[in-house]
């Protein structure tokens, strides 16, 4: 019998070593792979057949090591260097890097971004072709990438935060899809250099105060492009900058790890246990990851060799990642010479074969064109020599674009004339203008079921004693219902939980449904649109409250670079339904009563903004943007919230549509086209004015991002032949928006008798005071003023 144990014991120990052989030669085999595909991939950009190559030679060792313990449900909130950990997580191909290398814009070639992203920028699907959520718990999941230095860093918070909601919301228990009990870890990926940006900073804190799994690694190979670490970072290390982080004993905080990225075992060693606390226990964590080289530098913009010594070039030779783990395979006995050797030859052959096949997807659809496209021009029977000539050019390309073809099909439909033969070219060069058109400007927002602009219009009902309240209280109402009924709803800000927000639309509402679901966050608005990312990419619906517009210039960043254009660079593969709730227009200050509209509408494309009048107006949009799946800002009127407003009776049903302009007076003489708190300085006006007999007619535009899509404003201004339109942005700003759409895009100045206006604020920002505000934005006696000399005109 003891012998039969000894055997049986000695068979387990050598199973179990060699599955700890495979796995390391298997990563060893993606480590090689991945250089070979940053060595091709370099030369690919240099010989013209790529645009620009940006690499993660370096790095494979740390991320193959880092890959191993990543596990589905779990996610990515990365950067540009991470091809070998996607390549070991099996969530991107070699071929897949290429395709998207050369722009290759067909899904299924490039499945991140279809063309739409430079090369290293990942993302896997979310949702389905109908929106409806994925098995996200049970399957491995990488968020969008973004180039801007640090902007993962938002994202992650939100991605983390998730988990810990999953675990502790009993309400969430049955999404089983989106989450196992909160067991995922968010995995964010940094260069060193760029943990000197203030969202680094704001994360790190963020992460330690609330305890949430997010292990972040951090890649050093000790440059930010040619500047070195010392003038990037206190200390010259970023571990020992974030020393007063450190978690202790009845403390809060971040466990802090340092390691050599050459030392594939000793990563491995520590990431095992450290990253299954961070499941287990959700205490954040950070990995110094330290010595990682750059062979080819930073990118294929420049040579490293400009700025780093000979000894240093020296050293990273020495020191290479590849190079190590191969001397300590050695060592180790884990392999012969002859079997990294034949792992080495058939990386380089299996990269260049991918490459090959990614080329041939590409160029194939591209050269067709041309030949169609050549096919129709030589059926034309003019002998123009520069017919000809473009002709000869458009087919001696030997690497064709797309552009290529439109631009000798429109120079030649230029020249052609009346042949008959251009009928056909033309046909033709509308075909591809379609096809261009789906294949770069389309998915901005979601335009399938989840579209919130297919959501069926139900007006508010009114019983017969309906109460009238304040303002506010029409929110309470609606967001206590909104809470008892959809489960996925959380909302959280400055100062919104345990006082319900300083408005009082969320009074009582974290005692009723508890501090996971309605909470206050630190004055920290660039990681509060971050948590509003994160827990919208992970199917949940977050209210992400900033206090006042003015200060959603501190998040402003990830809402223009993640959120605006997530969708759209994902290819619609991914999308992010958060709600950013916000109040501002008339108050008194420089600080409290702003209304950047302009610049908004213009950084925020990829989002709806709603800026209603009044608060049913507000919940009724709310519906609307709950039932698709587009993020949003809303912006309630500061000084609406007293206001006294009938509470409809469905106020959980009841939806505004969006981009639809309401006509709330009707009249003959005049158009005034507004919105928000600044319509009730309009209404006013026109109220003396019809005194007056000048009948104006006012049009409530509700939500500037989309803008009257049916182009209703022009039917007003086909009656009244005369348009005003007034806002409190400042000059140039969204009354010149609202002007450019309708004289340009709805062709308004053909209905004109007298010159179109615009009333703004002033340039400045409003002064102190009820009169800073009467004299610095537009009030009664300017709306009156203007429309009396419009009427003189």
């Amino acid at each position: 019998m003891n012998t039969i144990f000894s055997d049986d014991a000695a068979l387990q120990e050598k199973l179990s070593f060699d599955k700890f052989r495979q796995q390391v030669l298997r990563d060893y085999s993606f480590a090689c792979e991945s250089r070979e595909t940053s060595l091709i991939g370099r030369k690919e950009v240099l010989t013209g057949k790529a645009k620009f190559g940006i690499f993660g030679d370096g790095k494979e060792v740390a991320q193959v090591a880092m890959a191993r313990f990543f596990k589905p449900g779990d996610y990515r909130a990365g950067y540009y260097r991470d091809q070998t950990f996607m390549f070991a997580s099996g969530l991107a191909t070699v071929e897949q890097y290429f395709s998207q290398l050369f722009s290759d814009t067909d899904i299924n070639n490039d499945p991140f971004s279809a063309g739409r992203q430079m090369n290293a920028h990942f993302a896997t699907r979310t949702v389905d072709e109908n929106g409806e959520w994925l098995d996200l718990a049970n399957i491995k999941n990488s968020t969008s990438d973004m180039a801007p230095t640090a902007s993962q860093m938002p994202r992650a918070v939100g991605l983390a935060t998730a988990s810990k909601h999953f675990r502790n919301i009993p309400e969430l228990k049955e999404f089983t899809n989106l989450s196992n009990n909160g067991n995922e870890i968010c995995f964010c990926t940094i260069g060193d250099a760029s943990t000197s940006e203030g969202h680094f900073w704001e994360a790190i804190n963020a992460v330690g105060v609330m305890q949430v799994p997010l292990a972040v690694f951090i890649w050093d190979d000790g440059y930010g492009i040619s500047v070195p670490t010392k003038y990037q970072t206190t200390k010259g290390s970023i571990s020992a900058a974030l020393k007063g982080f450190q978690k202790k004993p009845d403390t809060n905080g971040v466990d802090i790890y340092q390691l050599k990225g050459w030392d594939y075992a000793g990563m491995c060693q520590v990431m095992e246990p450290a990253l299954q606390k961070v499941r287990d226990t959700h205490i954040p964590a950070v990995f110094h990851i330290e010595e990682l080289t750059q062979p080819q530098g930073h990118s294929t913009s420049g040579s490293h060799e400009r700025y780093k010594t000979p000894q240093r070039l020296r050293w990273e030779r020495e020191w290479d990642a590849l190079k190590q783990m191969k001397i300590w395979i050695l060592a180790n006995e884990l392999a012969t010479e002859e079997e990294l050797n034949t792992i080495e030859i058939s990386a380089k052959n299996s990269v260049k074969e991918s490459k090959q096949r990614a080329w041939e997807k590409y160029i194939t659809p591209l050269k067709a064109q041309v030949n169609q496209a050549l096919d129709l021009l030589n059926g034309l029977s003019s002998d123009d020599p520069t017919i000809k000539t473009l002709i000869h050019d458009l087919a001696a390309i030997k690497e064709p674009m797309r552009r290529d073809v439109m631009k000798t099909l429109a120079t030649v439909l230029d020249i052609a004339g009346n042949d008959p033969a251009a009928a056909a070219i033309k046909e033709y060069y509308k075909e591809l203008g379609v096809k261009n058109a789906q294949i770069y400007n389309s998915l901005l927002y979601n335009e399938g079921p989840k579209s919130a602009l297919k959501v069926q219009v139900i007006n508010p009902y009114y019983e017969e004693d309906a109460k009238v309240v304040n303002g506010y209280e029409v929110l309470n109402h609606y967001f206590d219902l909104l809470f008892a009924t959809n489960k996925k709803v959380i909302a959280f800000g400055e100062d919104l939980g345990f006082i319900g927000d300083v408005n009082q639309g969320f009074s009582g509402l974290q005692e009723k449904y508890g501090e996971q679901r309605v909470f206050d966050t630190g004055i920290r608005e660039l990681t509060i649109m971050g948590q509003g990312i994160g827990l919208a990419l992970r199917g949940l619906r977050p209210i992400a409250e900033i206090q006042y517009l003015d200060y959603l210039l501190y998040g402003l960043q990830p809402l223009s670079d993640d959120v605006a254009t997530i969708h759209y660079r994902t290819a619609g593969i991914q999308s992010c339904p958060m709600i950013v709730r916000t109040r501002g227009h008339r108050l008194e200050g420089i600080w409290h009563s702003g209304s950047p509209m302009g610049m908004i509408i213009n950084s925020l494309r990829g989002l709806y903004v709603c800026v209603p009048r009044n608060m049913v107006q507000a919940v009724g949009m709310y519906n609307t943007l709950l039932q698709g799946n587009d993020p949003a800002v809303m912006i309630e009127c500061l000084n609406g919230y007293r206001l006294k407003e009938k509470l409809p009776s469905n106020l959980l049903a009841y939806t505004v549509p969006l981009g639809i302009p309401e006509i709330v007076r009707e009249g003959t003489d005049m158009t005034i086209v507004s919105y928000g708190s600044t319509l009730r300085i309009v209404l006013e006006a026109a109220e003396v004015l019809e005194k007056t007999g000048i009948h104006c007619e006012v049009i409530d535009v509700q939500t500037l991002l989309p803008f009257d899509i049916h182009h209703q404003i022009v039917v007003s201004l086909k009656k009244t032949n005369r348009i005003l339109f007034v806002d409190e942005d400042v000059p140039g700003g969204a009354a010149a928006y609202m002007f450019n759409k309708v004289m340009e895009e709805q062709g308004g100045y053909k209905h004109l008798d007298i010159s179109p206006r615009t009333l703004t604020a002033k340039a400045h920002r409003p002064s102190y005071g009820s009169d800073g505000d009467y004299f610095s934005k537009p009030n009664v006696e300017d709306v009156l003023r203007v429309i009396k000399e419009m009427m003189a005109e």
